[in-house]
């Protein structure tokens, strides 16, 4: 039984090294428009101007890719949530890693693609799906980032 023990110790602290050494990979992954790496979701906004609201870079993202559902009626909370996950997603979840958020009977995830580079913005590709009674109803749309850490929504 001690073997076992020692094993499942020697696991655990393997496991543990395993998704340290996998965080700082990824956080490694994201780039600013200053050239800066490492955004993550722990540092979120961290290169945004100093004093400035969520509620500030929310409002730049005009509604989001969620103002193009037809027939999507939204509560101001769900909406806020939905606007939350879009700029989580665009500002530091990793290319393809889902960014989830959940309302009163409604649910969605927003999924930001690798940044691009637009001159001297950072811009990213995503989409967001959102699920209403059990039907997805997903739109995309691209935004880039603003020296002030915004994100303007491309048309």
């Amino acid at each position: 039984m001690r073997n076992h023990a020692k094993k499942t110790r020697a696991f655990v602290s393997g496991s543990r090294i395993a998704v340290i050494a996998s965080a700082v990979v990824l956080a490694g992954c994201g780039s600013t428009s200053s050239g800066q790496r490492g955004a993550s979701l722990s540092n979120l906004g961290a290169t945004s101007t100093p004093g400035a609201s969520s509620t500030t870079y929310i409002a730049a993202l005009q509604g989001g890719v969620i103002a193009r559902l037809d027939g999507i009626d939204l509560s101001k909370s769900d909406r806020q949530r939905a606007l939350e996950a879009e700029y989580r997603a665009l500002e530091a979840a990793p290319g393809g890693q889902p960014v989830v958020w959940e309302g009163r009977s409604v649910s969605g995830s927003v999924v930001a693609a690798a940044p691009y580079q637009v001159g001297s913005q950072n811009c990213r590709q995503y989409s967001h799906t959102v699920v209403v009674k059990g039907q997805p109803t997903t739109a995309r749309g691209a935004a880039c980032r603003n020296s002030d850490g915004s994100w303007t929504p491309l048309t």
